[in-house]
């Protein structure tokens, strides 16, 4: 099981590595490596999809270890975006299942889970996250299960604010 695991890790980094240039490999006839990252329109304002998306995922014993207000951060180093918050959403539940084993602690890499929350520059704002469902598809089981549950629970919470 450990090198199953340590494939499925190694080749979701290398996925990232690579999201930049999904839309060539999509073409290539690859797997959509842009399929693990979901983008949807908010039928809210920025602020108010912020404020619903964090009731809800506390209402369904959710914690929020940290939201990062990266246009604040970006201002910082005289970078000029429009609004982006990335909520970071942690349920003990699914997480303490994986991080009481011992091989399976590696998936700390992925933890918490988030979901970013960003304006366009057509003035529409957006929500995004990733896909743990199809993200866990080469794990094992065991992880496999605990990661679907948890992303099926993340997409519930995001269909709150969404069209």
């Amino acid at each position: 099981m450990n090198r199953k695991l340590l494939m499925a890790v190694a080749t979701m980094a290398l996925t990232f590595l690579i999201f930049p240039h999904a839309p060539l490999l999509a073409q290539a006839s690859a797997p959509k490596q842009a399929d693990l990252v979901v983008e949807k329109s908010s039928k809210y304002t920025f602020l108010e999809t912020v404020d619903r998306l964090t009731t809800e995922a506390k209402e369904r014993a959710w914690n929020i270890p940290v939201i990062h207000d990266l246009q604040k951060s970006l201002a910082k180093s005289g970078k000029n975006v429009n609004p982006v918050t990335v909520i970071e959403i942690c349920k003990p539940e699914y997480s303490g299942q994986i991080l009481e084993l011992n091989y399976e602690r590696m998936i700390s890499v992925m933890m918490p889970c988030r979901i970013s929350v960003y304006e366009k520059t057509d003035g529409k704002t957006y929500v995004s996250l990733i896909d743990g469902g199809a993200m866990a598809k080469n794990m094992p089981d065991n992880i496999k299960n605990i990661m679907i549950a948890a992303s099926d629970e993340i997409f519930e919470i995001v269909k709150k604010v969404t069209d």
